[in-house]
C-alpha cells in the first residue's frame, strides 16, 4: 500500500516529528503542523522501508554482533524473527527482520493497541451479523447482542477471539474506518510493512507484516497499561447470552512456564504457519522476541530459546538494529489529550465483500484506501473450554 514516494523525504520528515518527541503539552500541535501537513510513507518493501531501524536490518539473513566465545545463537524454525530490548530499543539479533509474511493472530496485537485508546472499555457494542459470522466464531458473539468493550478486549487476547476483533473494529464507526486507523496506527509505529486488511489476522490477500515491525507493535503494546492487564490475564468468564457464561484461558503459557513472561500473543493459519509475539521482563530488562512463518507448535519453545540468549547477551553484544520511535503527529496527541471515545451502541455494518473505503487523518494528511474484505479464510470452529491444552490453542488460531 503506497502512501507516498520519495524515501529520502520521508526520513527527512521523520527526523523532523521526532525531535518534537517532547516540547511542552501547549506547543505541540503547533509545532506538529509546522514541521508538515503530510507524513510521506515509505512503499512496503521498498528499500526506505527495509533499512528503518539501521542498514543491516535490510538483511535477508541472520544479523548477529556477538564477541567470539559468546553464547550461540540458538537455532530457530522460522522464516524471520527479532529479539530486541524493550528499555533501550537495541535490536540485539535478528533473521530477515524486514521479510514480509502473514501475520495470523499477531496482527491482533497491532488491532488492541489501536483500539484500546479509542474505546470506552464500559461502552457497549452490538454484535454485527458480520462479526458473528467470523470462523472460528471463537467467543460466540451473537447477531444483536450488546458485549462490553474491555470484555471483547479480553477475547481478543486471551483467546483470539476473531469475531471480537471485527466487533471492536466495527465499535470506531464502521469496519472500513477502523481498519484505516489500524493501518494509520502501523505508518504512526513507522511500522511500514504492515498492510492490514482484517483485524483479525485471517488470511487475506496482500496482508503482510514484519518481524522487525511486530517488535514495534509489541513495544507500543508494553506502553499501554490497559493492553498488559488485558494481555497478561490468565483467564476469565465471558457472558455470551443472559445466564450463558464461558471461561476464556490465556493461550499464551509463556505467561506460566517462563520465568518473567510477561505478555504475547500467538497466531496460525496455513499459509502464515505458527507466528508469535513474546515479552519477558528479568531484572528490570525487558526484552521482545517476533517469530514469523515458523513450524507450528515450536513458537512459544523458540522463543523461550531466544529470550534465553537475549538475557544471556543483553549488554554483551553490539546492537545490530534499533527499535525507531513512533512518530509525532498533532492527531496523535488530540488522542491522547482527549482520551477513550465513547461508542455508540451498535456499531455500522461494513460494505459488501471486496468493497474499498478510504478515510483521511486530516490533521497529518494520511490517506488509506482500499480496504476490501475479500481472501477470508474458513478454519475450523474450535469449541471452548475451561481448560485447553497450550500445544493445541496455536491450531486454531487466525
Amino acid at each position: 500500500m503506497r502512501l507516498g514516494a520519495r524515501p529520502a523525504t520521508a526520513i527527512a520528515i521523520g527526523m523532523a516529528l521526532a525531535a518534537l518527541a517532547f516540547p511542552t503539552v501547549a506547543a505541540l500541535p503547533a509545532a506538529a503542523a509546522r514541521a508538515s501537513s503530510t507524513i510521506v510513507v515509505p512503499k512496503p518493501g521498498s528499500h526506505a522501508a527495509r533499512v528503518i531501524g539501521g542498514p543491516l536490518m535490510a538483511s535477508s539473513g541472520v544479523v548477529v554482533a556477538a564477541p567470539a566465545h559468546s553464547k550461540p545463537l540458538p537455532k530457530v524454525p522460522a522464516s524471520a524473527w527479532v529479539v530486541a530490548n524493550a528499555n533501550t530499543g537495541q535490536v540485539l539479533a535478528a533473521r530477515n527482520p524486514h521479510g514480509q509474511f502473514g501475520p495470523a493472530s499477531t496482527l491482533k496485537v497491532l488491532t488492541a493497541v489501536t483500539l484500546i485508546p479509542r474505546l470506552n472499555p464500559n461502552a457497549m457494542v452490538v454484535a454485527s451479523k458480520f462479526a458473528a459470522s467470523q470462523e472460528p466464531n471463537i467467543a460466540g458473539l451473537i447477531p444483536g447482542r450488546a458485549y462490553k468493550v474491555a470484555e471483547l478486549f479480553q477475547a481478543l487476547l486471551l483467546i483470539s477471539a476473531n469475531d471480537a476483533a471485527v466487533a471492536l473494529t466495527e465499535a470506531t464507526g464502521s469496519f472500513a474506518h477502523g481498519m484505516a486507523l489500524i493501518n494509520a496506527e502501523a505508518q504512526h509505529l513507522q511500522a511500514y510493512d504492515v498492510d492490514a486488511k482484517l483485524p483479525n489476522g485471517l488470511p487475506a490477500a496482500g496482508q503482510v507484516v514484519s518481524a522487525y515491525d511486530e517488535a514495534l507493535i509489541a513495544r507500543q503494546a508494553l506502553a499501554i497499561p490497559a493492553f498488559m492487564r488485558y494481555d497478561e490475564t490468565l483467564a476469565s468468564r465471558f457472558e455470551v447470552k443472559p445466564h450463558h457464561f464461558e471461561t476464556f484461558v490465556n493461550q499464551n503459557y509463556l505467561l506460566t512456564k517462563y520465568k518473567g513472561g510477561i505478555g504475547g500473543k500467538i497466531g496460525w493459519t496455513v499459509s502464515s504457519e505458527a507466528t508469535y509475539i513474546g515479552m519477558a521482563r528479568r531484572d528490570g530488562v525487558t526484552l521482545i522476541v517476533t517469530i514469523l512463518h515458523c513450524t507450528p507448535l515450536q513458537e512459544i519453545a523458540a522463543a523461550e530459546r531466544l529470550l534465553n540468549w537475549g538475557f544471556a547477551m543483553n549488554g554483551k553484544v553490539k546492537p545490530v538494529g534499533t527499535l525507531v520511535r513512533p512518530l509525532v503527529t498533532a492527531a496523535h496527541y488530540q488522542q491522547a489529550a482527549s482520551g477513550p471515545r465513547p461508542v455508540a451502541l451498535g456499531a455500522a455494518r461494513p460494505g459488501a465483500a471486496g468493497s474499498a473505503a478510504s478515510y483521511t487523518l486530516a490533521a497529518t494528511g494520511v490517506v488509506v484506501a482500499g480496504l476490501g474484505l475479500g481472501g477470508l479464510a474458513r478454519t475450523r470452529r474450535r469449541t471452548l473450554a475451561t481448560r485447553r491444552p497450550p500445544q493445541l490453542a496455536t491450531r486454531f488460531c487466525g
